[in-house]
């Protein structure tokens, strides 16, 4: 009897050192796995990762990623291969949660972080000065007004756009549209938090006094405002509605389309994606080929980073065009400059 007590005694003091090591090697492992870079392949760290951030969901911006996508695979950079790692994070809107992102892909220390469009580009500018921001969709430096001593920051590169364009986008709408009466009533939203939107209603403004139009401007904060602020511009007797580069603008602009057209109220923009979404014309920056312009810089650098000679600089986008929504323009009868491409 004593045997078998003796033997019950060490049976279970095995179990519990083998429960402890167990527990303790679980423990080990979590902790070498908390460790990995998001996405690292368990032979290495040697694929690079892309943190790519983008601020809400939208059909247009989206295009951006895509190109991007794509320029990267051109260049031999396919996650389907192994030989990159994009780690994709939407804030839906949320400044909060854009912050948290960033800051998440920065703590992991991703080798690129991708940004779609402006808000997350100057974010990871505030929280990095060393990871590389690639941007797109977004405007320069100079009116993100991140520049320092007329120098850009220094991990800053990808794509970036002016407001030039804006002056052959706004002054199409008198070459089309008729007045009801006088002048013409070109209404337009704007965000004053976002200093392009603040930018582009300053070059418009002086567009509209140089050209005898009547500019109704009126300010906008979120996207939840947007379908009493567009009531109340509408009620105004506008002739045509602007649509300019703005964040809130793009996030909600089936709203406004849907007022607009209630209020047979044509629809222009500087925007060519938002064409496709219901707006009759629009000269600007074809939103795909902006993002694959910033996978090209992306690729060029995670390649000369293999070989130790990286180099940061953005450039200005390349492909820009002349778009019209023939079934808007049926709508609103509206003839079209025959420079302008129909869109599917």
């Amino acid at each position: 009897m004593r045997t078998l007590i003796t033997l019950y005694i060490v049976f279970l003091l095995i179990m519990l050192f083998t429960m402890k090591n167990c527990l303790l090697i679980l423990f080990m492992l979590a902790v070498v796995i908390s460790c990995k870079q998001p996405g690292s392949s368990s032979s290495g760290n040697n694929v690079p990762v892309i943190g790519f951030a983008d601020a809400f969901v939208d059909n247009t911006i989206g295009q951006a990623k895509t190109g991007f996508v794509d320029a990267l695979q051109k260049n031999g950079f396919d996650e389907k291969n192994g030989t990159v790692k994009i780690v994709y994070r939407n804030a839906q809107g949320s400044d909060i949660t854009l912050t948290q992102i960033i800051k998440y892909f920065v703590s992991e220390k991703v080798d690129v972080l991708a940004t779609c469009p402006s808000t997350p580009t100057i974010t990871a500018l505030q929280n990095t000065k060393t990871i590389p921001v690639c941007m797109m969709v977004a405007p320069t430096p100079e009116l993100m007004k991140i520049n320092s001593n007329g120098a850009s920051p220094a991990n800053l590169f990808g794509v970036g756009e002016n407001l030039d364009y804006i002056d052959t986008s706004f002054l199409l709408i008198p070459k089309i549209v008729k007045p009801k009466a006088g002048k013409l009533n070109i209404g337009m939203l704007f965000n004053q938090s976002e200093p392009q939107s603040v930018d582009a209603l300053n070059r418009i403004k002086h567009l509209a006094e140089t050209n005898n139009i009547n500019l109704v401007p009126l300010p906008v904060n979120s996207s939840a405002d947007v379908q009493l602020v567009t009531a109340s511009l509408l009620s105004k007797n506008i002739d045509a509605f602007f649509a300019n580069p703005d964040n809130v603008v793009f996030a909600s602009f089936e709203t406004i389309v849907k007022n607009c057209d209630n209020a047979k109220v044509p629809i222009f923009t500087s925007e060519a994606g938002l064409v496709s979404r219901g707006a009759v014309a629009a000269y600007g920056a074809d939103i795909y080929q902006w993002g694959y312009q910033a996978g090209e810089q992306a690729a060029a650098y995670l390649k000369a980073k293999s070989s130790g000679t990286p180099k940061l600089q953005w450039e200005m986008v390349k492909v820009r065009k002349r778009v019209y929504n023939p079934v808007a323009a049926k709508k609103y009868a509206l003839v079209i400059p025959a420079t302008f491409q129909a869109i599917n």
